[in-house]
């Protein structure tokens, strides 16, 4: 359809205003709206150039006519531009009405001054079509910032998800692992622990929303979703190790691990190992947190699972070749006496059984294993196999404490 000869003359007259709109519209946004006055997202040189092309756009779709199609490319590229600049939505949608409304007063005002009567009524008639295009306008510009922010926001977890798996496998110098750190937002003084959780189901986290949540509640941390698990960096500050560990256990739906707090950085990879080894201490199926032993023999355990293996052979196989009712008794006391300072009493009160149990069913561990828990060295054997044999991924042995 074609354009009204008087609404023709007035976008012409207001194209050859861009410039002094321009400006108006520009002093307008930096006047109103702060986040464009800091001049920090978005330069004024680009906010002024992003101005003069919408004003293009509205003035040249109001002469184009009902029928003609619109070209959405320049509010779809204001709504990329501000976004990679992480100016808020709401923010440029305020800045494009003031440009919206600079010039429909502009148009006004030149209407009813003008001493052509039908400048003004081919203004009114057309109305609806500038509020119409200014709403068009408007969708397109947010879609492409919606659209772009996704993206960025897609691209950014992946790089994140990249930087946490480089801490896991330790690729690169000490130099690299703070860097990744540091990308990460991860405090260079503080302490960490790795936290692994089995997935409820194939890549689906057991621990949703948990960076948020911990972020919530002053950790910073970094996570990454695997297959089969779900693992994350947490910065612990001094003191709030019981906090963090209430906050998981709270959130996780599934067997989850928690490292012993580690210093540098660097030992990351080590760590996960050790949360690993927690879930891996845990009944199968269970909902629950295990926070790995800080012992170093215990961690040794874990690190070398072949070594592990052979010395709970070794050492308790004679135990372990037993009918499973007796062979559960016996290491379930085992890991109770050694949990409980070698202890009969405490044992005792922690399986619910008289001390006197306790120490008969230690007489026979000594029996049937040829070690004496009267022996330094034996001792050290029994407690190193009463760790190995906790992290058997096969299961055939009681549960306790590590």
């Amino acid at each position: 359809m074609p354009t009204d000869p008087s609404l023709q003359r007035l976008m012409d007259w207001a194209f050859s205003r861009i410039p002094a709109l321009t400006v108006k519209a520009h002093d307008a946004i930096l006047e109103r709206v702060d986040a464009y006055a800091r001049e920090d997202p978005v330069p004024a040189a680009e906010l002024r150039r992003s101005v003069e092309e919408n004003l293009r756009f509205l003035i040249t779709a109001m002469g184009s006519g009902d029928g003609a199609e619109l070209d959405m490319r320049t509010p779809a590229d204001t709504g990329r531009r501000r976004a990679r600049a992480a100016m808020p939505l709401p923010e440029v949608l305020r800045a494009y009405r003031l440009v919206f409304s600079t010039l429909w007063d502009a148009l006004l005002a030149h209407a009813r001054t003008s001493a052509d009567p039908a400048l003004a009524e081919a203004l009114f008639s057309a109305a609806s079509r500038l509020w119409w295009l200014a709403d068009e306008h408007a969708v397109a510009l947010t879609e492409a910032y919606r659209a772009t922010t996704s993206e960025m926001l897609v691209r950014d977890q992946r790089r994140r998800s990249a930087l946490v798996e480089a801490l896991f496998l330790g690729t690169g110098g000490t130099s690299s692992f703070w860097e990744a750190a540091s990308l990460l937002g991860l405090p260079p003084d503080a302490g960490f622990v790795v936290v692994a959780a089995e997935t409820t189901g194939l890549a689906e986290e057991s621990l949703p929303d948990i960076e948020r949540l911990l972020a919530d509640h002053g950790f910073a941390s970094a996570w990454r979703l695997m297959p089969a698990m779900q693992v994350g960096i947490v910065a612990v500050p001094d003191g709030r190790d019981v906090a963090l560990v209430e906050l998981v256990t709270g959130a996780c739906r599934s067997r989850t691990g928690i490292s012993p707090r580690y210093g540098p950085i660097t030992d990351t990879p080590r760590a996960l190992q050790l949360a690993r080894a927690a879930i891996a201490i845990q009944p199968a199926g269970r909902v629950g947190v295990h926070v790995f032993s800080s012992s170093p023999l215990a961690a040794l355990m874990a690190c070398d699972a072949a070594a592990a293996e052979r010395l709970s052979a070794d050492v308790l196989g004679a135990v372990l070749a037993m009918a499973a009712e007796d062979r559960d008794v016996l290491l379930e006391t085992l890991h109770a006496y050694l949990d409980h300072q070698a202890s009969a009493e405490l044992a005792g009160r922690a399986l619910h059984c008289h001390a006197n149990t306790v120490r008969y069913r230690l007489r026979r561990i000594t029996e049937v294993t040829g070690r004496s828990l009267q022996d330094p060295y034996a001792v050290a054997e029994l407690a190193a196999a009463s760790y190995a044999v906790r992290m058997r991924p096969d299961r055939s042995r009681t549960t306790g404490g590590s």
